[in-house]
């Protein structure tokens, strides 16, 4: 059950009581607000990430080699908007979730992420040397190290959610490293990025494109939202709700990725751009058009804020963060 929600409603009948509210202004968010919780949630979570990657070796490990932790370092430490930890902790505030416990689920994934970055960066895969505006790993550190320190952000992700530090029950726990697990994996971003990289040679259909991307980029931001109830140890219905939002931006996130490729500059990025049409990779927007991409990112940022109706303001954030999604300029 939601806090805040009458009992006995479903989430159809909730939006149909409150349609006739004028809520526009309930739901917007100034965009200075936004911001600027966004950078605070990117600050903490930098801040969890360099305490744990810290020179001291934890309980049963043996020592920290200083060139592998300054590449992890290298790897996670490197700015960057934070999104998926800031839905991980905005989806349990909204559900009544642990803040501490969302800020350590959300470095966890963080590493997931950065993880993937750090070896899709590597010249077998994207063979970018800038990432973020500086040096890729294997670039700064080599690329066994860049190898090597990617195999250790994944095993740290689960590592950070089993470990005592965070507060949360054994169940919770579980359900955490098998979700994480399954979005990140052969069925999830992994997966993803192995059909990307066969998109090169070969000219996926629109389902196709649709299904690498979901798996390559949504799975993980599908988590990030999903984590949220499950920290706050909600029941099905509100983890269904806000696995479909995740779903949902994750397939916006993606699609604006891909137009950002098209249209923005290396500076503005921070990385390559222009490398999707170098390599004939098929993506929506080659397939279908700008015009088309950006009149499906609108009805995407109007599907999630459909499925956050029923909550009024206290969906501000999250309406705020799908739009943010998909007009963002990096």
């Amino acid at each position: 059950m939601i806090p805040g929600q009458p009992i006995g409603l479903s989430f159809r009948q909730k939006s149909n009581c409150q349609r006739q509210r004028s809520h526009a202004k309930e739901r917007r968010m100034s965009e200075t607000s936004f911001e600027t919780r966004l950078k605070a949630s990117a600050a903490a979570v930098e801040s969890c990430l360099g305490s744990i990657l810290g020179e001291q070796a934890q309980a049963d490990e043996i020592a920290r080699p200083a060139p592998l932790l300054a590449a992890m370092r290298h790897g996670v430490l490197n700015g960057g908007k934070r999104l998926r930890p800031f839905l991980v902790m905005e989806s349990a505030a909204f559900l009544g979730g642990d803040h501490q416990a969302a800020l350590r689920i959300g470095a966890a994934l963080e590493c997931v992420h950065s993880y993937s970055l750090v070896h899709d960066d590597l010249p077998a895969m994207d063979d970018d040397d800038v990432r973020r505006g500086q040096p890729t790993v294997h670039i700064a550190y080599g690329e066994a190290n860049a190898i090597l320190a990617g195999d250790s952000l994944l095993t740290l992700a689960f590592d950070i959610i089993a470990a005592p530090e965070t507060n949360l029950p054994d169940r919770q726990k579980t359900e955490l490293v098998l979700a994480l697990a399954r979005a990140s994996g052969i069925g999830g971003m992994a997966g993803g990025q192995a059909l990307d990289l066969a998109a090169e040679t070969s000219a996926p259909d629109e389902e196709a494109i649709v299904t690498l991307q979901a798996m390559k980029t949504g799975a993980l931001i599908r988590f990030a939202c999903e984590a949220g109830a499950i920290i706050a140890g909600s029941g099905a219905d509100e983890r269904r709700l806000m696995r479909t939002y995740g779903e949902t931006i994750g397939l916006a996130f993606q699609l604006a990725d891909d137009l950002l490729d098209l249209t923005a500059d290396a500076e503005t990025m921070g990385k390559a751009t222009g490398k999707d049409a170098a390599r004939g990779k098929g993506t929506l927007v080659s397939l279908r058009g700008q015009d088309w991409a950006e009149a499906e990112l609108a009805r995407l940022v109007a599907e999630a804020e459909a499925l956050l109706e029923p909550f009024g303001a206290r969906a501000d954030i999250l309406n705020e963060t799908a739009r943010f999604v998909a007009h963002r300029s990096h």
